[in-house]
């Protein structure tokens, strides 16, 4: 027995030694509670609407500002007017309108005629949340519409015809664009954080410390051989589940190449991130326990398993500096609704940037010391 309370003793003397990996130990518990908890269940407010009136009546009017005044009120919507209905569902193919409701021509005429006025309502499905909460907005309002003196006066009320934008998206294909860059971020981890703190410890690195070699050409080093690693895996991934998921077109050669300069952005940029956390570290335990921390926030924030608009403000905040927004957003853009680069310009140039700071940030934090 004097051996096993030896080895016991070891052990509780080397976690005293690192206090850090108690602390990680209670922060991601906590971190847990606070982020899932918010990030799930919520309600989906603040979709960008745009709106097509094209009738001009006094009814389709009124409808315009019953529209406003439920959107002042019950927040879920934000109107955005828009005189032609082909800008308005280009802005919805890039991504920046989450529906567009139209007013066609002859609404109000066959309003007063009783004659099955009909609105569209054309939606974004590949987010399932975010379409039947939009949906269920329009058919309450509609519900409202009918309510008003000019609706009572005629047999019929306007009724919501749903248009969906692209066939129907199963969970597992709304899922897979977060596993990928989850997959890219754990080789990052193992790959990258893990190996490189063991050979730092192992003092392997210092052969490469006693040759003329500068800061940044090691910094470079290490972060291309990483994202290589995490490219890799994250376009294995992206095959591999692309047919379990049964994702259409996938293997389309212009969408492949997309995919790819997605990948590639993104694993320099997590790469670079993870170089920079673990520059001036030295103990592998920490970097373990913090792992699991930025697992939690990182992924959940990102909007990978529930839509961000249901999120409350700070954790929307939190979104928007989160590096697992922008490939999660392409990777959806890309995979689920086939877009081009248009539609991915500015994450792609976030993840450029991002790559840029964090990289020269590590070569200034960096010390060339044995």
């Amino acid at each position: 027995m004097q051996r096993v309370f030896a080895i016991i003793e070891r052990e509780l003397r080397r976690l005293r030694r690192s206090p850090m990996v108690i602390i990680m130990s209670l922060v991601l518990p906590t971190v847990q509670l606070v982020i899932l908890g918010h990030a799930f269940g919520g309600r989906v407010r603040h979709l960008k609407v745009g709106l097509v009136d094209q009738d001009r009546g006094v009814p389709a009017i009124r409808m315009r500002e019953l529209s406003n005044a439920v959107s002042a009120n019950a927040q879920t919507f934000e109107l955005v007017s828009y005189d032609d209905a082909g800008q308005a569902l280009t802005a919805l193919r890039n991504g920046r309108l989450n529906g567009v409701l139209q007013i066609p021509p002859g609404f109000s005429r066959r309003l007063l005629a009783g004659n099955a006025p009909r609105v569209a309502l054309v939606e974004d499905n590949t987010d399932s949340f975010v379409s039947a909460a939009l949906a269920g907005t329009m058919s309450g309002l509609l519900g409202a519409y009918d309510e008003r003196p000019t609706a009572r006066r005629v047999a019929t009320q306007p009724t919501l015809e749903l248009v969906e934008m692209y066939p129907f998206v199963p969970y597992v294909q709304y899922l897979l664009p977060g596993l990928i860059v989850m997959s890219i971020f754990m080789m990052v981890m193992i790959g990258g954080g893990i190996i490189y703190l063991d050979d730092k410890a192992r003092g392997l690195h210092e052969g490469y410390l006693v040759t003329p070699i500068s800061k940044f050409e090691l910094i470079l080093g290490f972060n291309v051989s990483g994202a290589i690693k995490a490219a890799l895996v994250g376009v294995a991934l992206m095959i591999i589940g692309s047919i379990i998921a049964g994702v259409p077109d996938a293997f389309a050669p212009l969408k492949l190449l997309r995919l790819l300069v997605v990948v590639v952005f993104t694993s320099v940029a997590l790469v670079s991130m993870m170089f920079l956390l673990m520059v001036r570290m030295s103990n592998p335990l920490i970097a373990r326990a913090m792992f699991g921390v930025l697992n939690t926030l990182l992924y959940f924030p990102s909007g990978a398993v529930y839509p961000q608009q249901a999120f409350p403000p700070w954790l929307r905040t939190m979104a928007v500096v989160d590096p697992f927004t922008y490939p999660v957003h392409a990777l959806k853009s890309i995979l689920l609704k086939n877009t081009g680069f248009d539609a991915i310009a500015f994450d792609l140039i976030y993840l450029l940037i991002f790559s840029v700071v964090t990289m020269a940030a590590a070569t200034l934090l960096f010390k060339r010391e044995l």
